[in-house]
Formats: C-alpha cells, sequence, structure tokens
C-alpha cells in the first residue's frame, strides 16, 4: 500500500477502469475525475457512473477507499476541436499521420485540470490509462510527453504531482490480465458489461469482450486484446 491519496482520470472504458482498480489496490483514499468534452461517444458518461456504483458495490475490499467523484465540464475543447470524436464524421487518418479521432491537447488539458482539483482535495498523485503499446501514435499519450508534464505541472503548481500510467507498457491482452489480477473475475465481468470503450458510442449487443461497433480502432484493439488474452488463458 502507496502512501498518499490518487486522483483517477477515469472515462468509463477499460483502460480507466482498471487503472481506477489499480489506483484502489494500492493507494488507501482515491477519487475520480471525469470530462464531458462534447464526445462523440457520450454514452461513456453514464458507462462511468455504471461502473462507479459497481465497483462500490461489488468489491468490499475497495468500498472504504473509493471517494468522491468529480465531473468537469469541458465543452470548449469540443468545441474547438475537429475531430472523429467530436464530429459526425467518418474515422481516417489526417495529413500527419495521426488518426483523426486525436482530439488535440485532450490529455493535457485532463491532467491539468485533475491537478488542479487534487491541489485543494491533497490528492497528488494522478493516474491515467495513457499507453504506449497498443495506441494509435496520439502524442499526448507518449511516456515521453506525461514525464514532460508531471515536472510542468508541479513547477506550476508549487507542489510535487505525480502521474502514475499503469499500463504504460502494456498491451490489451496484458491489461486484461491485470484486470483479472486485481479484481478477479467480477472485475473482467464489470469491465465486459458495464464499461465503454466505443468510439461511435455502440451500446447494442453484448460481444464476449463488451459493448461496441467492433471495428472501430478502440473496438479492433479491446477485441483483439481479448482474444489473445483469452487464447493465452
Amino acid at each position: 500500500m502507496r502512501s498518499g491519496h490518487a486522483l483517477v482520470l477515469f472515462s468509463g472504458g477499460q483502460d480507466s477502469t482498471t487503472c481506477l482498480a489499480w489506483a484502489l489496490q494500492h493507494f488507501t483514499h482515491v477519487e475520480t475525475i471525469g470530462f464531458d468534452y462534447g464526445q462523440r461517444h457520450h454514452v461513456e458518461l453514464q458507462a462511468r457512473q455504471e461502473v462507479l456504483a459497481a465497483l462500490r458495490t461489488g468489491f468490499p475490499q475497495w468500498h472504504g477507499r473509493l471517494g468522491e467523484d468529480h465531473m468537469v465540464d469541458l465543452a470548449v475543447l469540443g468545441q474547438i476541436s475537429d475531430t472523429a470524436l467530436t464530429r459526425e464524421t467518418a474515422i481516417e487518418m489526417d495529413a500527419a499521420g495521426l488518426p483523426n479521432t486525436f482530439v488535440p491537447g485532450r490529455n493535457l488539458l485532463f491532467f491539468q485540470l485533475a491537478a488542479a482539483v487534487g491541489y485543494r482535495r491533497g490528492l497528488h498523485t494522478l493516474v491515467g490509462g495513457m499507453c504506449e503499446t497498443d495506441f494509435s501514435g496520439y502524442p499526448d499519450c507518449r511516456d515521453d510527453t506525461l514525464k514532460a508534464l508531471q515536472v510542468a505541472v508541479s513547477l506550476g503548481m508549487g507542489r510535487r504531482f505525480t502521474i502514475e500510467t499503469p499500463l504504460m507498457w502494456l498491451d490489451k491482452a496484458q491489461t486484461w490480465e491485470l484486470a483479472r489480477s486485481l479484481g478477479g473475475p467480477p472485475l473482467v465481468d464489470a469491465i465486459v458489461t458495464l464499461s465503454h470503450t466505443c468510439y461511435l458510442g455502440e451500446r447494442g449487443a453484448l460481444h464476449a469482450w463488451g459493448h461496441g461497433c467492433g471495428h472501430c480502432p478502440a473496438c479492433t484493439l479491446r477485441r483483439l486484446g481479448h482474444e489473445r488474452w483469452r487464447a493465452q488463458d
């Protein structure tokens, strides 16, 4: 058990749910923060509440550690972004070689606002689900970016902040296994049935790996990772 308290950037997806479980396993007090930025998959905001409720009621070992949830209205980000996550447009690669699901500045803003909340609440460890192993090339998910941001946030706040990224070097199969090691089959079941990853906001049929369209980049990563994990198992 680590000393201190943590604030988890929690979207309600597979990665952030696994990171929340990791934080609950490692810190005595954990709070969560979410962002409404006009995302196309707005359904994730409902999913995050369902996941939080399931963690509170289904995991007594974590119940006393899971504290307040914070929701930040970040509509301005959606207003200034022209991406496939904030507009009804096809998902494709842009001229810079990045998928147009990249929302410029998103994670940078998320961590800065999380640090502002953490500053007043004594939450000096910020936890995010960013990953370089299975990712789409987003520059704000890279380890170097987040290390630099940790320094900048700490200097700008006049207080030491630590950014933890437990999934940084894990692929999606390893992320599924981490979830099982943290919360057993009940946590895996909660991720499958309750969490949301699909960029298109599809909550139709329940697949073995969860809800989703099955073909957007987020669903493809999640599905293939689940298949690799089950095959290894």
